[in-house]
């Protein structure tokens, strides 16, 4: 499935997230078939379907279909324009939520990403723990629901995050890959669109398993490299690593100990090295952080996130480990630790003029 087998990553995406921040916003259409795009002008509008609720797709209305057709199909439904300001905000609030998770984390559009879970979790009971936890959050914090795939490599974890939604949680263990993936169409490959897809359907490809088991060389013949990543993806290949690719998000440190600990002492001295690393990353990268957060995992895998957002930003270490301690005292005292973490967001670039606090 991918060079490490124990790798283990999620693929989280939200759920018809335009219409569903909408519905959010706006009580009253909640259970209506909400479309969001261009104004349709009863049925003389030039523009698409940016995206749809899932009771507007029940009348077989799709994102980019032509705002017009769907005005055909659904006249009755309630039309809004995008509010892009609204979904990148939230979109923000709903990224945060998921780099409490995982300090390997990619955000790859406004309303998905991938995150790879800690090497001390390699069970697939703790990673459904873990999913649980973001759905969780995520619903508690910002009222939505997203689907969740998990598996062994991006390129599965994708697909399994969209095998069940809305709302749904999808477990793809590497012993259940090939059973998973074979019956599955053509068009469930990442990067397989219309065209590609009636093409393989011509040389008789029509199913996932299919796909997998032709002749590679005459895949690249006709599709050249693309010809190999699909056969790639088709026979669960997939060995990107999860990263970030815009920029720094965040910057965090954690430890998993060898044996859980719970004196209060050695806990505070976890915290103080875990902090200075983060400081010194912080320097050596010129950022000021606003929000601080903790991880604590428990011997059981339980898994608890604890974040504060500062009224200004700050590179003051004093600041940052204060803060840290302030929210494990919440955790103090309720039990043994396997994992302890800290980690800083809401980063500000600082101006190469600018005065570092680097005083401890």
């Amino acid at each position: 499935m991918s060079a490490d087998q124990n790798r283990i990553t999620l693929h989280i995406d939200m759920d018809s997230f335009y219409s569903s921040v909408e519905t959010r916003e706006k009580p009253e259409i909640r259970g209506k078939p909400v479309i969001v795009g261009s104004d349709p002008k009863k049925g003389t509008g030039r523009g698409v379907v940016s995206t749809c609720s899932y009771e507007a797709r029940k009348y077989g209305i799709h994102s980019a279909m032509p705002i017009s057709k769907a005005y055909k199909l659904c006249p009755d439904a309630v039309y809004l324009p995008v509010d892009m300001e609204l979904y990148k905000s939230t979109s923000s609030r709903i990224m945060e939520i998921l780099r409490e998770f995982s300090s390997r984390f990619q955000q790859v559009s406004v309303d998905e990403a991938y995150m790879e879970l800690d090497k001390d979790i390699t069970d697939y009971d703790k990673a459904i723990d873990v999913a649980k936890n973001i759905k969780e959050n995520i619903l508690r914090r910002e009222g939505l629901t997203c689907s969740v795939g998990i598996a062994p490599n991006k390129v599965i974890a994708k697909i399994a995050s969209d095998f069940n939604k809305p709302d749904g949680l999808t477990v793809v263990s590497p012993e259940e890959a090939k059973q998973f993936l074979d019956p599955l169409p053509i068009s469930k490959i990442p990067g397989i669109g219309k065209k590609t897809a009636l093409l393989l359907r011509e040389m008789g490809l029509g199913t996932v398993g299919q796909l997998a088991a032709y002749d590679v060389q005459l895949l690249i013949a006709r599709f050249g490299k693309f010809g190999l990543t699909m056969h790639r993806m088709a026979n669960g290949i997939d060995e990107r690593e999860v990263e970030e690719t815009e920029g720094v998000k965040s910057i965090s440190k954690e430890d998993t100990f060898d044996e859980d600990i719970a004196d209060p002492d050695t806990i505070k001295k976890v915290f103080y090295v875990l902090s200075e690393k983060v400081h010194a990353s912080l320097l050596k990268k010129r950022y000021r952080f606003r929000t601080v957060t903790i991880r604590v995992r428990y011997g059981n895998f339980s898994t608890y996130t604890r974040s504060r957002t500062l009224s200004c930003a700050s590179t003051d270490l004093y600041v940052m480990r204060r803060e840290a301690l302030h929210l494990m005292k919440e955790f103090t005292g309720t039990g043994r630790f396997r994992l302890l973490g800290v980690g800083v967001s809401n980063l500000e670039k600082i101006d190469e003029r600018q005065t570092l606090i680097t005083d401890y």
